[in-house]
């Protein structure tokens, strides 16, 4: 009796599902061309993408949160293809570190496979030339002038003195 190929996904969670979306791409000989595996022993390239997209679909708001609700899937993460959620300090290296090529080219590829499904205005001509950064920070030159400026932080009772500025970077 052969299994029923309609019901492959039947039990499966549903980030499970998603992930299982990726295997269209050749992710391993990727991995090979921008030798994204080279220095990593434990946080390799396909943990890396399975803990991003995990971070993005839970909504989780830093790298900490993301690695914590991992971790506390526990067992779980063997449907996900894990042994063990990565250390904070592990992931953050792989975001600071691993070589951002690789991602661009699996969205890439992955929009080459999926563009049947896809929108045919967000995939004609499709390029990271007009893709805008946003950065924020906060200036503290003018404290002094600027005292009564700010929000009251728990401690002391003082205003933040500065200015919050906000910038737009090209990304090319």
């Amino acid at each position: 009796m052969s299994k029923n190929n309609e019901l492959k996904f039947v039990g499966q969670p549903i980030f499970k599902q998603i992930i299982d979306l990726l295997k269209v791409v050749d992710i391993s000989s990727l991995i090979r061309v921008y030798d994204s595996d080279h220095y990593y022993k434990a946080f390799k390239t396909r943990t890396h993408i399975i803990t991003m997209l995990f971070g993005i679909f839970s909504r989780c708001d830093s790298m900490t949160e993301t690695c914590e609700g991992l971790r506390a899937l526990g067992g779980k993460l063997n449907h996900l293809g894990l042994d063990k959620a990565p250390a904070k300090s592990t992931a953050g290296d792989g975001l600071r570190n691993r070589d951002n090529r690789f991602f661009e080219s699996l969205y890439f590829e992955l929009v080459k496979k999926y563009q049947s499904f896809l929108s045919d205005s967000r995939t004609y001509g499709l390029t990271f030339k007009e893709v805008l950064l946003i950065d924020s920070t906060t200036i503290r030159l003018f404290s002094d002038v600027l005292k009564g400026v700010g929000r009251n932080p728990k401690g002391d009772g003082k205003k933040k003195g500065g200015l919050k500025v906000h910038m737009l970077i090209d990304a090319v």
